[in-house]
């Protein structure tokens, strides 16, 4: 259960209503009146709360669980124990993500600008928006309706953020257009300077970078994550896209819709992240190299070339899995004859 303290739970939400809001479906009769209170793990789950099992090494805990509903995929309902529900869903972590929303929606905005915030002469400031202590924010910036400023956030001339956003405490803005439903975490920095130079006998000469970050709608960008701002052109973060914490996105990057980049990721200049690509953690995409739609990459892996859409792709350079596992085959095989005595 979540503390009270920090998360405001709603409901109790009844059967019927998580089965609408999450898609889900059950196996036989069941009383859609029956009422949840809490989302839970498998092994803390109790009568009144809501589980899920999305990987087989859990399928032991499954049987042996105490909650009152888990959303599995089909071929597990069969093996609910006593007094559990099966919530069947082809997605059951995208189901269970929808019901804890139901039971955690995101916090609602409590108005109110701090006197000890400092804003400009000519910065317009949305309806319903709060700021928040130590936050500055400069002239001809615009701030949409309902909008949270952290404490000690800064956010420079001339910034238009839209409705609805979520700025963490500390981040720094700059150079930079967001769209609506954006949050950005405490600690990001955004619109920064991008490493650009050019290299002389005498060392190097800095390019000045006169381009932007553009964010779309719905974006998530973790703490203290860095994208900088184009040297020409902008920098850009498509609608819907996840970036986790310490993310280096590098100028004139392109992020595509609903990509996902892992903690520690970190694409350079020029690169291109295609739409609903998934890349893990410590991952990295060269300078101007593409990495196609729904392309998946492991992590710690290396795109040195252009990846093609919907493929995974593991090691450094990556290669496509399978030719990787090959490889690692091989080698075990190598250092395995290798090791025989003659």
């Amino acid at each position: 259960m979540a503390d009270s303290r920090f998360f405001r739970r709603q409901g109790p939400f009844a059967l019927a209503a998580v089965l609408e809001a999450t898609g889900a479906r059950v196996a036989g009769p069941h009383d859609t009146s029956r009422l949840f209170h809490d989302v839970a793990g498998l092994a803390n789950a109790g009568s009144a709360d809501l589980t899920f099992l999305d990987n087989v090494k859990y399928v032991a805990a499954y049987t042996e669980c105490r909650a009152g509903g888990c959303f599995v995929r089909e071929q597990y309902s069969d093996r609910a124990p006593d007094g559990l529900i099966a919530l069947i869903s082809d997605n059951p972590y995208l189901a269970f993500a929808r019901a804890a929303r139901m039971f955690y929606p995101d916090p609602v905005v409590e108005p109110g600008i701090s006197v000890r915030a400092f804003i400009e002469s000519g910065a317009r400031i949305g309806e319903g928006a709060r700021i928040d202590a130590f936050a500055v924010i400069r002239s001809g910036v615009e701030i949409g309706a309902r909008c949270s400023i952290g404490a000690g956030c800064v956010v420079e001339r001339h910034v238009r953020i839209g409705d609805d956003c979520h700025i963490g405490p500390g981040a720094v803005l700059m150079f930079c257009v967001v769209g609506n439903r954006v949050t950005i975490e405490s600690g990001a920095r955004v619109g920064t300077e991008g490493f650009g130079f050019a290299a002389s006998p005498d060392g190097a000469v800095r390019l000045p970078h006169v381009g932007r970050v553009v964010i779309g709608d719905d974006v998530g960008i973790g703490a203290n994550t860095t994208i900088d701002r184009g040297s020409l052109g902008d920098t850009v973060i498509g609608d819907g896209a996840m970036i986790d914490n310490q993310v280096q996105i590098a100028h004139n990057a392109k992020v595509g819709r609903h990509a996902v980049l892992a903690g520690q990721v970190g694409l350079a200049g020029s690169a291109v992240v295609g739409d609903f690509a998934m890349l893990g953690g410590q991952s990295g995409v060269a300078n101007h190299v593409r990495v196609g739609p729904g392309a998946r990459m492991g992590g710690n892996s290396s795109a040195a070339s252009d990846l093609e859409g919907g493929g995974t792709y593991l090691g450094a350079p990556a290669i496509p899995q399978r030719d990787f596992w090959r490889q690692q085959v091989m080698l075990r095989r190598l250092v395995k004859h290798s090791n025989k005595k003659p």
